[in-house]
């Protein structure tokens, strides 16, 4: 970027950093809610860079699958895996390969009426839905770390 561009270290790690990803291949932002509305509405560029981030997540785990010899589950956690029910669809339809599948309704309601399991009652692998909360992990680790546990 340097040789070609012109740009300094501080423009290439901006642009790197903060310009690229979502945001890049949006034009609009990089937060999912914000392109799933967009997309929704007609929004091209936001549809496309959904698109990209659930190929490449299914891309990801798919790879991540070769090592273990079989997928027991699926569990979706953290912010867009536990509460966007369209990204979880789209990433498991194209997992469909490795026996994934989701019940829709189960889906839908984060899988909160169902012990977690988004996933047809028979359907192996599971996919779940856990929810996280990583503010208190992080507060009971520093207890332990500060010898107060």
């Amino acid at each position: 970027m340097h040789d070609q561009l012109g740009y300094d270290v501080t423009r290439t790690t901006n642009l790197l950093n903060k310009e690229s990803g979502l945001l890049g291949v949006s034009g609009l932002s990089n937060d999912m809610r914000t392109l799933l509305e967009a997309a929704e509405q007609g929004h091209q560029r936001a549809q496309t860079a959904v698109d990209l981030f659930c190929y490449r997540l299914a891309k990801s785990i798919a790879a991540l699958t070769v090592p273990l010899g079989r997928l027991d589950g699926l569990i979706f956690t953290g912010g867009i895996g536990e509460h966007s029910a369209a990204i979880r669809a789209q990433v498991v339809r194209q997992l469909a390969i490795l026996g994934l599948a989701i019940d829709g309704a189960r889906n839908s309601s984060h899988g909160r009426a169902s012990h977690g399991r988004i996933s047809p009652p028979e359907a192996h692998p599971a996919v779940l839905v856990i929810p996280t909360d990583e503010e208190w992990m992080i507060a009971q680790d520093c207890v332990v770390v500060l010898g107060e546990g």
